[in-house]
């Protein structure tokens, strides 16, 4: 059979040229996310400050809760930490006092900007400099090239990349702003990595006294711990002693290369991206490869009737046929899977750099490339294209030998029982999500999940019922094919008498149109009311921004200008909960928000549900009704989070809000959430001004702002900047509908072609008894017409119901925001493409003399 395969392989290879190269692209996308996800999961840099020290203790960059499936049984969830974790300065005695240990010394650092004529200089990979105390440099590779240590409150130590790119020599001055105004330091030496190398972060050293200057509040906490063992201790002995001293707090002992975890903290949060972007894309793609391999296969199998028929005639056993059958799928995954991979390599340093571009991983991210990602996206690859023939396969193999001749010749006349039960049963569950979705519309979580689940669910029902809705569609639009001649009376006459043929083509249509509708317009929903609720819920006259952020002291002295009644800072984080999805308890991440409690109600309209946002105090929090909605919360429950840098907070829910996509999922007092967040810094400054005085306002801000370099004054918040991380999601969400529209398109002119094609002798008879070229051309033309008015209304129809659920979640209506110009572009594309795979193949038979086409072979 093996043999047979590889023979029908290479006589056929027209046939298996779509059906190749969706295997090739399924095998390529699979191959980068597999990638993508060792990457993630092997995330680590080698430390550069810290690799002198045999063990680092550092705060864990994650939180572990124990959770609860739909069953009752408990499992670990876990959630990246996107603020630096801090630990007492107080452990380094506890610590000290562990057996082999001999020095503990302790690391202080502060994200800081250095200011030259031309703005902020920043490190390699564009980030911004972290200055750390000076004793800490004995903990890493940093060696003193020029000059001396600092001595006073005025003194610092540059790397040399970072003085090159400052313009800067030892004996200048620099400029370093943190959490003030900007201080003045003269530059007394400077320092750089062993064999030369390129720091991967910025650094510059400061005494203690200096970095007291620089970070006032950070005195009593440290950001990690070296340790040093005695001689001859091994490292590995003393970190067990480590961990239990470690007990209770949120820190961890880092050894070897993990060491560079501790240093680098933004790979924690780059690496759990990259997880989750690579299994959703990588799911995405693998169920749309198995859906559309299965079409594609189920008519190319379908196109070989009658060498199936004869095949059996001549006393072919059905478990050779299945086999025979099989065996070319097999051989196809196989070789498109090996092919596809090398295009994984170029689709994965493509990704890396949009998701480097959007903030979702570090700017320097480079992928870890190793067999196993191609090993199982070829076996995935070989397993996608056998499934996806089995069907078909099986069901043409068991047909006795009669009736397959009597099927070669003509369609069944209608669906088996097998797929009327099977296509009732999925409309059923169709709608009972849809129901149970209306009956939890308060319930986000519920409302988003079963939203992708029902838009599945009716594509599946559609492609099992396709030749019922083809019959139906056609015999629908028969009158108006009717009424444009003879032309037109025969397109309906074939749409109805091959209404599989039909089918088949208007499925890929559906599958298209109705899933690329539902993500994008998902997105848009959200970018739109996020922008809606920016706008109407910012009620400050002013508003300070700077893209590094600001000083929290620029509020404060806002506060006190003339004609200023409210002044507040905005800090931004985010916290980590425990919500519910159908029984199912699940880790969110939550945005978060910190304002003044007394300035609150002057600059900003949360739109007020429940309760009352004036209480909100440092232990208490205020919660959007999505929020509400995933944590199960409401007025007066108690809230259990845990912050940003880990830190575990219970607060009294004081108040539900509506604007919560455009603002923060929760709202926090502004001092508690800055003292948690790593930078310590404000994005934004909001004033109000009293009646009158707001040209006399304005004045003062921007003078005030003249003093902290990069704040800019302006009228209101800019909606871009507050939806970023909304926008870099969408795009993800923009990148798997590309894939699925490159599949479907795929098989949308395969689909096509392969119809037209089959119908080589139909064309030839109809020239034949009198029909001219146009007339088949006209007719074809139709049909494809009716095509692709069918697929186009019938996946809009079941975009609908997914998106209205969507809507329901987002805005509280079930109207979504379908941008006309979009809904254009897919279903236009989707139809060019549809009427070019039945037109050209058409014009290039039609160009044969039809006494030479009716005798040609299948």
């Amino acid at each position: 059979m093996l043999r047979i395969a590889l023979a029908t392989l290479r006589a056929r290879g027209g046939a298996f040229a779509a059906t190749f190269t969706a295997l090739l692209l399924g095998a390529a996308v699979i191959s980068a996310c597999g990638v993508l996800l060792e990457s993630g999961l092997r995330s680590a840099l080698p430390p550069e400050r810290y690799d002198r020290a045999p063990l680092i203790v550092a705060g864990r960059q994650s939180v572990d809760l124990d959770v609860k499936s739909a069953d009752g049984t408990d499992y670990r969830s876990s959630q990246p930490l996107l603020e630096r974790p801090r630990l007492d300065a107080s452990l380094a005695r506890d610590l000290a006092a562990v057996d082999g240990v001999a020095s503990v010394v302790p690391d202080r650092r502060v994200t800081v900007r250095l200011l030259a004529a031309g703005g902020a200089v920043t490190g390699a990979n564009g980030s911004l400099p972290q200055a750390h105390t000076w004793s800490s440099r004995v903990l890493g590779g940093f060696r003193l090239t020029e000059g001396s240590g600092p001595r006073g409150a005025h003194q610092a130590v540059l790397d040399t990349r970072l003085a090159a790119r400052a313009g800067v020599r030892t004996g200048d001055t620099v400029r370093l702003m943190s959490a003030s105004t900007p201080l003045t330091f003269r530059v007394a030496g400077l320092v750089a990595l062993d064999r030369d190398r390129t720091p991967r972060q910025a650094v510059l050293y400061v005494s203690g006294a200096a970095m007291q200057r620089l970070a006032p509040h950070s005195g009593a906490s440290a950001d990690a711990f070296g340790v040093f063992t005695t001689p001859g201790t091994a490292p590995a002995t003393v970190a067990p002693a480590l961990e239990r001293v470690l007990a209770g707090h949120h820190a961890a002992v880092y050894t070897g290369d993990a060491r560079g975890e501790a240093e680098f903290t933004d790979i924690a949060v780059g690496a759990a991206n990259l997880v989750g972007l690579a299994t959703a894309i990588g799911g995405n793609v693998l169920l749309v490869a198995v859906f559309v391999l299965c079409a594609t296969t189920s008519l190319a199998v379908r196109h070989r009737r009658r060498e199936m028929a004869l095949l059996r005639a001549i006393g072919t056993t059905p478990g050779q046929l299945y086999r025979m059958i099989t065996a070319e799928s097999a051989v196809a995954g196989l070789v498109a899977g090996v092919l596809g991979c090398p295009l994984g390599v170029g689709v994965v340093h493509w990704l890396s750099g949009q998701f480097a571009g959007r903030g979702l991983v570090p700017p320097d991210f480079r992928p870890v490339i190793g067999p196993l990602p191609f090993l199982t996206a070829v076996g995935a690859t070989v397993l996608t294209a056998v499934a996806a023939t089995s069907v078909a396969a099986r069901r043409a193999a068991r047909v006795r030998p009669t009736e397959a001749l009597r099927e070669a010749a003509a369609e069944p006349a209608g669906l088996g029982r097998g797929r009327l039960i099977t296509g009732g049963v999925l409309l059923v569950l169709a709608v009972s999500a849809l129901g149970l979705g209306l009956g939890y519309r308060t319930d986000f979580l519920t409302l988003v999940g079963l939203a992708n689940s029902l838009v599945l669910l009716l594509v599946i029902a559609a492609a099992v019922l396709g030749p019922l809705i083809a019959r139906a569609a056609t015999t629908l639009l028969a009158p108006l094919m009717d009424r444009t001649g003879v032309t037109g009376w025969l397109a309906a006459v074939n749409s109805r008498a091959g209404a599989a043929r039909t089918a088949a083509a208007i499925t890929p249509i559906v599958l298209a149109v109705s899933f690329a509708a539902t993500v994008v317009f998902t997105q848009t929903t959200q970018l739109s009311r996020s922008a809606d609720e920016i706008r109407s819920g910012t009620v400050a006259d002013h508003v300070v921004t700077a893209p590094a952020g600001m000083s929290p002291e620029l509020a404060r002295r806002a506060a006190g200008l003339p004609g200023v009644t409210a002044a507040t800072g905005v800090v931004r984080s985010k916290a980590i909960g425990v919500g519910s999805l159908l029984g199912t308890e699940e880790t969110v991440s939550l945005t978060a928000q910190g304002l003044r409690p007394t300035a609150l109600s002057a600059t900003v309209d949360l739109d007020e549900r429940e309760g009352d946002l004036s209480a909100l105090a440092p232990d208490t929090v205020a919660l959007s009704t999505t929020a509400a909605s995933w944590l199960g919360l409401g007025v007066g429950d108690r809230a259990r989070l845990y912050l940003g840098d880990g830190t575990p907070f219970t607060g009294e829910v004081i108040a539900v809000y509506g604007r919560g996509l455009g603002f923060a999922d929760l709202t926090f007092d502004h001092d508690l959430l800055l003292s948690h967040t790593t930078a310590g810094l404000d994005q934004a400054v909001l004033v109000r001004s009293a009646p009158g005085a707001d040209g006399d306002t304005a004045r003062a801000l921007s003078a005030l702002a003249r003093a902290y370099p990069g704040a800019t004054p302006s009228g209101a918040l800019a909606a871009d900047a507050q939806v970023a991380e909304q926008r870099a999601v969408a795009w993800v969400n923009y990148v798997v509908v590309g894939v699925i529209l490159a599949y479907t398109a795929l098989t949308v002119v395969n689909t096509q072609a392969m119809n037209t094609a089959s119908r080589r002798r139909e064309f030839a008879l109809l020239r034949l008894t009198g029909s001219s070229r146009a007339q088949v051309l006209g007719m074809v033309r139709r049909e494809s017409f009716a095509v692709v008015a069918v697929g186009g209304v019938l996946g809009t129809l079941l975009a609908v119901p997914p998106l209205a659920l969507v809507a329901l979640a987002l805005t509280g209506g079930p109207v979504p925001a379908v941008p006309p110009l979009g809904w254009l572009a897919i279903v236009g594309s989707t139809a060019l493409l549809a009427m070019a795979g039945a037109m050209l193949p058409t014009r290039l038979m039609l160009r044969v003399r039809p006494v030479d086409a009716i005798g040609t072979r299948e």
